[in-house]
């Protein structure tokens, strides 16, 4: 199979596993009037609903890379399209069996919410480690498919339920359901590409640490409580409040704020699209002939066979030579030469302890190499200490959400 055809499966698969989130997400809310009605449940207990399908989603967030480091990208895709189908369906069929309906329900939401909560931290970057170029691009437009799902879950749920009455509520995730059941299967054979093996990733509190992340997530919260009060409420709203049909109203609200929500994200995925090919374009266009080589050393040989591939599809192989060798050991056999260096900072690799001798180590190294010039990227403000010599310069940035001198 051709491989652009292999990844444009991949993609399609995952653009219908956003559209089942957006079913999970978005069908109960719009048979609230129908609960209501045949189960006399209360407003109060109608937002609970709402919690326990969030809360569990959270709660998956927290644990999806436990999950996902046991099974693989493949099987959890598997698993949360089959886990939605099975919640969807336990939807139609719980509040008939169970002592208390409402109950039933809320075994329903926790099932199709974790394989929401599932969904979420595996599709985008399933999406991201396909080797395509305008990454941002493919995750808007893959981000986009929750909005025209929420769009037609709007509008099928609204037409099925004027077609078969409050009474036949339990038909429609019987019918939702069948989107995720199908898709999982395709889950079976399309090409994955899974992440390198990490050593370990940032915990929540270094992250936390960064105010850059803290206002990413006020961010995140904003948006989502304004996202969810407009798909979870605005259709009763519109019916008990302003007193218009609940055809309208679910067009009128959360149909047209996922439309025009989806409109932004393709407009944004179309728009950066033309920006890198045009940049792209612009680089070939400017390309010179040149001496000029790097060399590039690690002391762990899976790090080395990661940065040559990353060179091969880069296209700079032949500039680029990578191997595994000891920084500490570097000379310059009379050459006049350039470091670039990121050295552990102690928090995923190496002890904070052993980070320090480490730096002076490095200080005490590369005195031997002068007059060669020396960047270092480390987040200790103290590194000129250990290191055994003031900087020229000193510039701050960050590495991800580390801030960092350089």
């Amino acid at each position: 199979m051709d491989k652009k055809i292999s990844y444009r499966s991949t993609k399609i698969s995952s653009y219908i596993g956003y559209f089942v989130q957006a079913i999970v997400n978005n069908f109960l809310p719009i048979l609230f009037i129908a609960l209501q009605d045949v189960y006399g449940i209360g407003y109060e207990k109608l937002g609970r609903l709402v919690m326990f399908n969030f809360v569990t989603q959270m709660i998956t967030d927290i644990l999806s890379p436990k999950i996902i480091a046991k099974t693989g990208y493949r099987k959890a895709a598997i698993m949360c399209q089959f886990t939605a189908a099975a919640g969807l369906a336990a939807a139609a069929f719980l509040p008939k069996i169970m002592w208390d309906p409402y109950w039933g329900i809320v075994i329903a939401i926790i099932i199709y919410a974790f394989a929401s909560g599932l969904m979420e931290v595996i599709l985008s970057p399933m999406i991201e480690m396909l080797p395509t170029d305008n990454k941002s691009g493919n995750m808007s437009l893959l981000h986009s498919f929750y909005c025209w799902g929420q769009a037609i879950t709007t509008i099928g749920t609204t037409l099925l339920l004027h077609a078969f009455g409050y009474k036949g509520w339990s038909y429609i995730p019987l019918l939702w359901a069948a989107i995720p059941f199908f898709n999982a299967f395709s889950f079976f054979k399309v090409p994955i590409v899974e992440p390198e093996p990490e050593r370990k990733s940032d915990s929540f509190k270094t992250l936390f640490k960064s105010r850059l992340f803290r206002c990413f997530m006020l961010m995140m919260l904003c948006s989502g409580a304004a996202e969810i009060a407009m798909a979870e409420w605005a259709s009763m709203f519109a019916q008990k409040a302003l007193g218009i049909s609940k055809v309208i109203g679910d067009l009128a609200g959360p149909c047209a704020f996922a439309v025009f929500m989806g409109l932004g994200r393709v407009l944004y995925a179309a728009f950066s699209e033309k920006l890198w090919r045009e940049a792209r374009e612009e680089a070939r266009a400017n390309e010179v002939s040149t001496d000029f080589r790097a060399s590039a050393g690690d002391i762990d040989p899976e790090c080395v066979r990661i940065a040559e591939e990353a060179a091969r599809r880069a296209g700079v192989a032949d500039t680029v030579s990578v191997r595994c060798a000891d920084a500490l050991k570097l000379t310059s056999d009379g050459v006049q030469g350039t470091v670039v260096t990121n050295p552990p900072y102690g928090e995923r690799l190496m002890t904070p302890e052993a980070v320090r001798g480490l730096y002076a180590d490095m200080g005490k190294c590369f005195r031997s190499l002068e007059p060669w010039q020396i960047y270092v990227l480390t987040p200790a403000e103290d590194f000129e200490r250990l290191y055994g010599r003031r900087a020229d310069k000193i510039r701050k940035l960050y590495n991800g959400m580390i801030p960092c001198l350089f």
